[in-house]
């Protein structure tokens, strides 16, 4: 009589930890963002505008995590509030002009973390050229309600040629 075939330990443990995975997976999507919560995150966006507009270092500050960050278009990359702060005023200081955020998206993550996509717009910069980008905001909610935790801006690359036949 043959012997029943037997799979190694080690491949049905992880077979069950993927089956395990998928199937919390499916049972913990994150929330959609209700209407309370979307307008709550638009406005830390705006008065993120707002603060950097008026070039006030406490309310820029009042809207971050301790630990936030921001990734800037030329690549620099600001680590901790005081330090994203500091670098904001330099660079508005540095390139006057007016800055915009149009949220595109909001999307909550998961109950206390959401993500926002919006087309950032830099008018008015020292050698007149204005500048459009693409920003990507993280907030936390906190007990005191949503914190900006990290800020990604990006230039868009110019599409590149056709290919030649």
């Amino acid at each position: 009589m043959p012997r029943p075939r037997m799979f190694p330990p080690p491949l049905v443990a992880c077979l069950a930890l993927i089956g395990a995975a998928a199937c919390l997976a499916t049972l913990t999507r994150a929330p959609a963002a209700g209407p309370d919560d979307e307008a709550a995150i638009r406005a830390v966006v705006a008065r993120y505008v707002d603060a950097r507009e008026a070039r006030d270092p406490e309310a820029i500050a009042a809207l971050f995590t301790a630990d936030a960050d921001q990734l800037v278009s030329d690549g620099t990359w600001r680590k901790g509030r005081d330090d994203l702060v500091r670098g904001m005023l330099a660079s508005s200081q540095r390139t006057g002009g007016r800055r915009s955020i149009t949220v595109e998206s909001v999307r909550l993550l998961g109950p206390d973390v959401a993500l926002v996509d919006g087309r950032y717009r830099q008018t008015g910069l020292a050698g007149g050229k204005d500048r459009d980008l693409w920003t990507t905001i993280l907030l936390k909610r906190d007990p005191t309600g949503w914190r900006i935790a990290a800020v990604r801006n990006m230039l868009p690359a110019a599409p590149e040629p056709p290919a030649k036949p």
